[in-house]
This record gives C-alpha cells, structure tokens and sequence, in this order.
C-alpha cells in the first residue's frame, strides 16, 4: 500500500489554508449568484447550441489529469475514473481515452486499474513546497512523450466527478474553459504586468480561468510558457504571496493570452458544491470545498458541522464504503455528490483495500 510522507502531508494540509482563507468570499460571492448556470462566451457574445451538433460526427477529447501516488490522490482518481468510465459512452458525451499523468517519476498499484503515464517530479525542492507547480510540468512531459489520439484534451483533476456525459464544449481552436470568479487579472495589475507587459495587450485579454477544467486543441504550444510563467511567479516573492495557492491558475490564463487565446467562458462546465445547490445540467461537480451542516440541514461554514464531508478528512486512507447521506435539506448537489461516491466506492473492486 502507497503512503505519503509526513511532508507531503503537510503540503496537503496548507491547501486547507486556501480553502479556509476564501470561504467568507464563496459565501458573498454564491449567494449573491443566480441559481441557473448559464454560458457566458469568452471570445464572442454568440450564445453556442450544442444541441445542433448531437448528429454531426463526434469530437473526441482525451481525458487527463495530473496525480500523485498519495493515498489522498489515487483514492479520488479511483472514484473519478468510475464515473468516466460510465459517463463514456452514454449519448452526448465525445469523451476519448483517459490518462493519469503520474508525476512521482515511477509506478504505483494502480497502473493496472487506471490507464497512467509516468512522468519525473519536477528537482527536489524546486516546487518550494508548492506541490501544484508540478502540473504544467507533468503535462509538457506528457506531451512531449505520450501519442495522444484524439485531437482536443480535456485537463481535469482528480477531485472532478463527472455528473453527467460531456460533450466537446470547445469550438474548432476556441479552448472551452470554467470562469472563476477568484482570478481577477485586473484587480492584480501591478503583479500580473510582471509576466504580461502593455505590449502583450489589456488585461481584459487574460480570461478568469485556470487549467482545469479545460477543453482545448494544441496544449502543446501553451504548456512550457505555463511552466515558464509558473516557475517565475512562485520564484517573485511578491506574486508568490498575492497569489498564493492558486498562482498556477493565474500562469495558466496568463501564459494562454500570450498565445492569444481566448476561452468559451462555461458556468455549466462545473458545479462546486456546498455553493452551487444544483446539478442540472451542469456536466463535473467538483468537491474541493468541504461540506458541512446541521442535522437541521443548514449551512455551517466555518464551523465542522454535525454531519460532514470534505475530501481532506481522508489524507492518510481512502473513506470507507457507504458514507452517511446527508441529512434533510441539505441541497441536491451535495446529496449527489455522496450518493455518487458510495457508487463508486462501492463498484470499484479492492476499495477495502485501502489502495
């Protein structure tokens, strides 16, 4: 059985600052949000009509996303590689192959249940404990080295469940991509400016998005800038600090708009749960937020709840199979979310092995 290192879990739980840090302003921001999910359109104000493309041929995306061989990683790819594999081949998804880009520089014990593709960590101590920096890294490894089949990729996480079939959202060499509402190029000028100078263009050029998830053609020209402007902003104190746990977000949008870039902007791309309260039609719930309430079924943010379900009460082993349901009241898009992982876990052979 894989175990991660106590460091490793220490880098783990400085997330949880992150997390702890912007959850007064995802209660601001989400409750003062419309309920719907709409499209919003990064590179033009033409609503797109994905309905019209259900008989044209299929445009299939290759499904990758970076991981490490900490327990707290492989159990969430576990999960997520279930629910792409039935959400594959259902009508409307253009889903392709899957890829696990395992950046620990060699094999684990999911290499049989998971297709994986095994990529070097970047040098010791260059990520400066910031173990996300070796994402770009890990995807230009990949690309370098991978044949890939399919002509789009879809860069996901392991925390990402797909809740329903996804179609391909980009548009011939328009990437689609999900708006955060946190990454805020213009509020940022004087750091952003650092690595996207006035002659580049106006900030408005950078979209409010990171590299997840993200549907796009041509990951291979972005991908070394993303590392480049990666490693500088982590290697700026300043930007280091103003940007904090989501600096690799900011190099992504950052390094796309030095390409010219522009993303379809997809609210219905991703939900976030305990914020978001409906599925819908939305197409990946993410589960990076913890979810807490009182058996009276209310909210208790910043505060551990009666009942609970955050992915980080599960550093060092998988969770168990058959996790309580939440208790009345508490919105659909959490009730989903653990209905879909008691799915999983309880299909997924060997689960009670703690791999």
């Amino acid at each position: 059985m894989g175990r991660a290192s106590p460091f490793i879990l220490v880098l783990l739980s400085l997330g949880c600052f992150f997390v702890t840090y912007n959850l007064l302003t995802m209660v601001i921001h989400y409750q003062s949000a419309e309920g719907d999910q709409e499209l919003i359109s990064g590179g033009s104000s033409t609503h797109l009509d994905d309905s019209k493309r259900l008989s044209e041929p299929k445009r299939l995306f290759h499904v990758a996303l970076t991981a490490t061989d900490a327990v707290y990683s492989k159990w969430q790819c576990r999960v997520m590689y279930y629910w792409y594999k039935k959400m594959k081949d259902m009508e409307g998804s253009e889903m392709g192959g899957f890829t696990r880009v395992l950046h620990s520089g060699h094999p684990d014990n999911l290499m049989e249940e998971i297709p994986t593709f095994v990529v070097d960590p970047l040098p010791e101590g260059r990520d400066q404990g910031y173990i996300v920096l070796n994402r770009p890294w890990a995807f230009v490894q990949w690309l370098k080295k991978a044949t890939i089949e399919e002509d789009y990729i879809l860069m996901a996480e392991p925390d990402h469940i797909f809740v329903n079939p996804l179609p391909n959202l980009a548009h011939g060499s328009d990437p689609a991509g999900f708006p955060f509402f946190y990454i805020k190029p213009s509020e940022n000028e004087k750091i952003v400016r650092k690595f996207f100078p006035e002659d580049k263009g106006p900030l408005t050029a950078i979209d409010p998005i990171g590299n997840s998830p993200v549907i796009i053609q041509k990951l291979e020209k972005i991908a070394p800038i993303w590392m480049k402007v990666s490693l500088q902003m982590k290697d700026d104190p300043e930007t280091d600090k103003a940007f904090g746990w989501v600096l690799e977000m900011y190099a992504y949008a950052i390094a796309s708009a030095l390409h010219g870039v522009r993303h379809i902007l997809r609210k219905d791309f991703m939900i976030q749960p305990p914020w978001d309260l409906k599925v819908g039609k939305t197409f990946i719930i993410h589960y990076t937020y913890g979810c807490d309430y009182s058996l009276e079924g209310k909210l208790t943010y910043g505060k551990i709840g009666e009942w609970r379900f955050d992915k980080r009460s599960y550093l060092r082993n998988a969770p168990p199979r058959n996790l309580s349901l939440p208790p009345p009241g508490v919105p659909e898009s959490v009730v989903t979310l653990v209905k879909m992982v008691n799915e999983a876990t309880a299909n997924i052979h060997g689960w009670e092995d703690g791999r």
